[in-house]
């Protein structure tokens, strides 16, 4: 994936985002009466504007595409005619301003119903809560969870899909204690506690595969299909045909076997034992380090397996359809469920319960918007979706130079009945370029540090 394809990915993801949250401000603003000046999508040198001729508004596009503005007719930038002060936006009530402000991060939150929505109508097969695999020497296993158990719910929380429970769980970041999970197993409920520490504070592993159970995977024999060119494996002997039986002494039951000990074990040299044409060869090989777009470095040997055709039990497979109402409610509850995990993450990232590490920028989301694209459509708007709820959620955040911050400021002022004073604004606003200044600077330190 080259940077030209991640950059257009980044533009086609980020655009459409932006511009939306600028239209909310700015067509509520006209509805209120306010005079609208300019409507720009990105910052920077302009690289095309034309003007209305019936409105006078001018819109223009920017040269980078990391946020935009509306510019409204006000008094504190500028002299107002006469004739136009009933349309300028620091005349308007504190109500009518509150609800300008606040538009723009409600319509991002709309725009993700919207898109969940469109993601929600398709007939989906999907594999069912039931438990494919119960890790050894994990807390799954301690407590006695069994391949064949169903997770009906996480915590008192229901989990349908696979997807509701790891939200569940991810909620349980950075936490210490237990989580509660209730299975059907054989038919009747059965409740069990994980005990959990620093739950995935500075964890490079999914929640499932730290608390011990996974999904349902296919058999895949550990055959060697194909060599990378550039791969560990070609270089140090492994060959096409090779069937894996073990790694440092563990028997390889299976490819996915192989998969996890080979990530968990970048830049360390394994004993891999290979039948190759009826005979045992020995075989000392390193994989590579790859680092993953959260900074996590998984090792990786160059070799694919040939998946042939794989079937999955009907007892492990659900499907999911919805009409387009049901689609709708589906939409609005996983838009709720993950602003509130946002606001959640957020609130343990402060109280040092998620390592700052955690926090992406622009660079980390333009890779990810670019391997998203390249997994297709729904891949691509599931994300756009999920960055449309970030956006929204964030700029409701009360720091001021955020709508957030304006929005607490226009609410003081309608229930004092006078705005907040100038020397108070302009040292919040101090305080705003402080701590968003910090946040992007740390962003874009934890963005190089992951290249």
């Amino acid at each position: 994936m080259n940077v030209l394809y991640i950059v257009i990915a980044a533009i086609l993801l980020l655009g459409p985002l932006i511009a939306i949250h600028e239209f909310g401000h700015y067509w509520v603003a006209r509805k209120l009466g306010v005079k609208v000046l300019v409507y720009s999508i990105g910052f920077g040198p302009t690289l095309l504007k034309w003007t209305s001729k019936k409105s006078g508004i001018q819109y223009q596009l920017s040269a980078l595409p990391l946020g935009g503005y509306v510019k409204m007719l006000d008094e504190r930038e500028g002299n107002v005619a006469e004739a136009d002060l009933p349309y300028a936006f620091n005349r308007q009530s504190p109500w009518k301003r509150i609800a300008i402000v606040a538009a723009g991060p409600l319509i991002n939150l709309f725009f993700a119903v919207f898109l969940f929505w469109i993601l929600f109508l398709p007939t989906q097969e999907q594999l069912n809560t039931r438990i494919g695999k119960v890790l050894p020497d994990t807390v799954a296993a301690q407590a006695g969870l069994q391949v064949g158990d169903k997770v009906t719910s996480i915590d008192g929380k229901e989990t349908p899909t696979w997807e509701r429970l790891n939200f569940a769980l991810v909620g349980r970041a950075g936490e210490t204690g237990s989580i509660q999970v209730t299975v059907d197993h054989q038919g009747q409920d059965k409740a069990v506690q994980l005990p959990i520490h620093d739950f995935l504070k500075n964890q490079s592993q999914s929640a499932l595969d730290v608390l011990g159970f996974l999904p349902y995977r296919p058999a895949m024999p550990a055959v060697i299909h194909q060599l990378s060119e550039d791969g560990a494996a070609i270089r140090q002997g492994m060959k096409v045909g090779d069937h894996i039986l073990a790694v440092d002494g563990v028997k390889m039951n299976d490819w996915f076997d192989v998969v996890d000990i080979v990530q968990k074990s970048p830049e360390k040299l394994l004993n891999i034992d290979v039948l190759r044409n009826g005979q045992l060869v020995h075989l000392q090989v390193m994989p590579q380090g790859k680092r993953d777009n959260m900074g996590n470095v998984t090792g990786m040997l160059g070799v694919q397996s040939n998946p042939g055709k794989m079937t999955v039990p009907a007892e492990y497979k659900q499907l999911i359809q919805y009409n387009p109402i049901q689609a709708l409610g589906m939409a609005t509850d996983k838009t709720v469920q993950i602003s509130g995990m946002i606001l959640n993450s957020i609130v343990k990232m402060v109280r040092g319960l998620i390592g700052l590490e955690n926090l992406s920028g622009p660079i980390t989301i333009a890779k990810v918007a670019g391997q998203s694209a390249e997994m297709g459509w729904q891949t691509f708007i599931s994300f756009m979706a999920l960055m449309s709820v970030s956006l929204g959620i964030l700029n409701l955040l009360p720091i001021p130079m955020l709508d957030g911050g304006h929005l607490v400021y226009y609410f003081i002022e309608a229930i004092r009945g006078k705005p907040v004073s100038e020397q108070i604004q302009m040292f919040g606003l101090k305080i705003g370029m402080v701590l968003l200044g910090s946040m992007m600077l740390l962003a874009l330190f934890n963005d190089f540090m992951r290249l």
